[in-house]
């Protein structure tokens, strides 16, 4: 039962960090662009695309080993309402931030130009709405996950 509790401390710090972190790069992205310095632009989306190789991949991977194991641990099963709600979700999410990180690595192209000509293009901020009308949605989805974690509305066997 000890492996078991260590298991589900590791799904729930890791699903802290990719929460954490989505909510700060979301938070220092969006507050960067609202600056329209390009300096601080450039800077922040470097940093940003760091945050989500070196916090949110590692986190998504360790959401998925260590909630297979939960499942099967506590015998949930994987054709039950409650799974199919969360994969789901988990899925969607995926479907969300895979784009993201893709215009992530456009948006700090454009933060670069945008640093060489000394002021924000168009196309930066138009692209940075696009980044966060994905994000918005993906972030509710990680929130519905936690509701569903919590409070199991669908049985779970």
């Amino acid at each position: 039962m000890e492996y078991y509790l260590l298991i589900k401390l590791i799904h729930i710090l890791a699903a802290v960090v990719l929460t954490g972190t989505g909510a700060g790069i979301a938070f220092f992205m969006f507050m960067a662009n609202r600056s329209n310095n390009p300096q601080a632009i450039y800077i922040t989306a470097k940093h940003v695309i760091l945050a989500d190789w070196v916090f949110t991949t590692p986190a998504v991977i360790t959401q998925i080993i260590t909630g297979v194991y939960l499942m099967n641990i506590q015998g949930y099963s994987f054709s039950a309402l409650w799974f199919y709600w969360v994969v789901g979700l988990f899925v969607f999410i995926g479907i969300c931030w895979l784009p993201v990180l893709r215009i992530q690595y456009k948006l700090l192209e454009l933060a670069k130009n945008s640093l060489d000509l000394n002021q924000v293009t168009p196309e930066f901020k138009s692209l940075m709405r696009t980044w966060t009308l994905l994000g918005i949605p993906a972030f509710i989805a990680i929130l519905a996950i936690f509701w569903l974690m919590v409070f199991k509305p669908f049985p779970v066997a």
